[in-house]
């Protein structure tokens, strides 16, 4: 079984969430790192940019493929993992902690409450 942090929330587009204050954190799951296989590049918006809830906002790149990554809020960018840029192996290395993508200031806060408890989103993982 995958790795599932209990105080995040989670999408069914395998990214997670963490609520900090007004802002939240987001990256991608250890389960989605698993699929994808080693990470070699991360293209993340810049700071500024707006994104919007289930849509396309970056993608990652493994040895495998290239995979879109989905907004699991709307709202601004405030800062990007740059780190990511010269160490995108940390995604797989660390995916909950050093390999955060963005810290994104939600325009609607309503939108956190359809993410999945930590609970829901193993049931999800556990049924692919």
């Amino acid at each position: 079984m995958s790795q599932v942090p209990k105080e995040l929330t989670y999408s069914k587009e395998h990214v997670w969430v963490k609520n900090e204050e007004g802002h939240v954190r987001i990256g991608i799951t250890h389960f989605a790192q698993v699929e994808l296989g080693d990470i070699v590049f991360a293209e993340l918006p810049e700071v500024g940019e707006k994104v919007t809830a289930n849509q396309p906002f970056g993608n990652v790149e493994s040895v495998k493929t290239v995979s879109e990554l989905y907004a699991p809020v709307s709202g601004e960018v405030v800062e990007v993992n740059n780190e990511l840029d010269d160490s995108p192996e940390l995604v797989n290395e660390s995916p909950y902690e050093s390999a955060w993508m963005l810290l994104i200031k939600p325009s609607n806060e309503n939108e956190l409450e359809d993410l999945m408890s930590a609970e829901k989103y193993e049931e999800m993982i556990s049924q692919e």
